[in-house]
């Protein structure tokens, strides 16, 4: 393992340190479980919390994020790609480094960074599919998770896509390895990977309707008889809203 990567983190802390608080407001979430007009059984109904995402960071980075991001930059250029229309924004948050890249360039950068000998991120250990609401025109997003075998280093890179036009470029033909990531995300989240050789349901029966994992996703679920009673299925138990 090399010296580049410390369980403690860039800062030598493995405490996360606090969010700056000038990122992307998304939400005002009221309450523990997003209960409305009432009903409230939980005892946090007057809380009120910020949804926000950590915004773009500033350079330096701090250790070995410059010199990743620099090189990232370079073997861009080198393909006549301007590094500002690949990378949208670059976040450094809880000692992590990521790249949020346009999706439309998502395979070449992810090849630069394969291929790249000084940055050599040979394994995409999966894909993650998240879905925020109050993100307009990028409600879902996709975030990879690269790890260069080569320099002991891990980076993100993150993408995004609207409800509205749910496709990204699929990976699989540059870390074969994302074949069954991709098909859960697309199971669960309803990300669309244009190009991946078979995108199916890996989890959910071929005919379900929806994507299960969405915030938007109604409730539901299945009646239960216990010892002569008759439990309703969750979305039809007592409403908080």
């Amino acid at each position: 393992m090399s010296d580049d990567t410390h369980g403690e983190g860039q800062n030598g802390n493995s405490v996360p340190a606090p969010r700056d608080t000038g990122g992307e407001v998304i939400r005002v979430r009221k309450g523990m479980f997003g209960a409305n007009n009432g009903g409230d059984t939980s005892g946090y109904g007057g809380l009120i919390r910020t949804i926000a995402l950590p915004g773009a960071s500033s350079r330096p980075y701090g250790g070995w994020f410059d010199e990743v991001a620099d090189e990232l930059e370079g073997a861009l250029e080198e393909q006549d790609l301007l590094p500002e229309n690949a990378i949208e924004r670059t976040v450094v948050d809880r000692d992590e480094l990521t790249f949020h890249i346009a999706r439309e360039h998502l395979v070449q950068v992810a090849r630069t960074l394969r291929d790249d000998p000084a940055l050599r991120f040979e394994l995409c250990t999966g894909v993650s599919g998240v879905h925020f609401l109050g993100d307009k025109g990028r409600e879902l997003h996709a975030v990879y998770h690269l790890r260069s075998l080569t320099h002991g280093r891990i980076i993100r890179l993150e993408v995004s896509a609207p409800d509205s036009d749910p496709h990204i470029p699929s990976l699989v033909e540059v870390y074969p390895t994302n074949d069954w990531h991709e098909r859960e995300a697309y199971d669960f989240f309803g990300l669309i990977f244009d190009g991946h050789p078979a995108l199916t349901r890996i989890m959910m029966p071929d005919d379900w309707q929806g994507f299960p994992q969405r915030k938007d996703y109604p409730l539901g679920g299945i009646a239960v008889e216990y010892k002569g009673a008759h439990i309703p299925a969750p979305d039809q138990r007592r409403s908080y809203s």
